[in-house]
């Protein structure tokens, strides 16, 4: 029951993805800084599509005799299309999101972590090719790749696709322009760091 609810949410917010793809609309917070992932895994998505289309054509040829089996075959494979561009739309509408304080890392219709500032050690640009699952890490691969590390004062919750509970200290992720999201987010994790070491200035106890 659970894994099949899960499946319906995500098949819901696919398709709200792709409602707000088509008009042009981005689920970012107000105050937020989007940074899109989006670009490193468009083609792959555009030649999927693209030999789905072509498939398609191929099976009504060759089920032009059988009519009822053509029309399933046809509903599985608009229902195919319309699924990758839905996962696709999702990339693009659900960028990560700078704020204030905190960062949300983002993978399409599947995760949605928030990140506080103040949780955050260091951020590094790091590109890596290759992610072995690993204890305590969680990576966000577009294309196979990260680009950017977060390493974390504190673990924070992830739930997974199924809703297990994770708890990670180390984030990796793919952003299409990561040198300016690093750039970006380090101050902000350093003025965060020095707010929190700041001495009270408080009056002491009257004597």
């Amino acid at each position: 029951m659970r894994t099949t609810g899960a499946l319906l949410r995500h098949e819901l917010r696919l398709l709200a993805s792709l409602a707000l793809w088509l008009t042009r609309r981005t689920q970012v917070t107000d105050g937020g800084r989007a940074f899109g992932y989006a670009r490193g895994q468009g083609a792959m998505t555009a030649g999927l599509v693209f030999v789905c289309v072509i498939e398609s054509l191929c099976m009504s040829v060759l089920l032009r005799d059988w009519p009822r089996t053509h029309h399933v075959v046809l509903a599985l494979d608009v229902y195919t299309v319309v699924f990758l561009l839905g996962l696709h739309a999702a990339t693009v509408v659900r960028p990560h999101v700078l704020e204030p304080d905190a960062l949300r890392v983002r993978r399409g219709a599947q995760v949605d972590l928030r990140i506080p500032l103040a949780q955050v050690e260091s951020v590094r640009r790091e590109l890596r090719m290759t992610h072995t699952p690993v204890a305590g890490e969680l990576a966000l691969p577009v294309g196979s790749q990260t680009t950017v590390t977060l390493q974390l004062a504190e673990p924070v919750t992830h739930f997974t696709f199924l809703g297990r509970r994770r708890e990670v200290s180390t984030v990796r992720f793919h952003a299409d322009d990561a040198d300016t999201l690093v750039t970006t987010l380090r101050p902000l994790v350093e003025e965060v760091r020095r707010a929190r070491t700041v001495p009270s200035t408080s009056p002491g106890p009257p004597g």
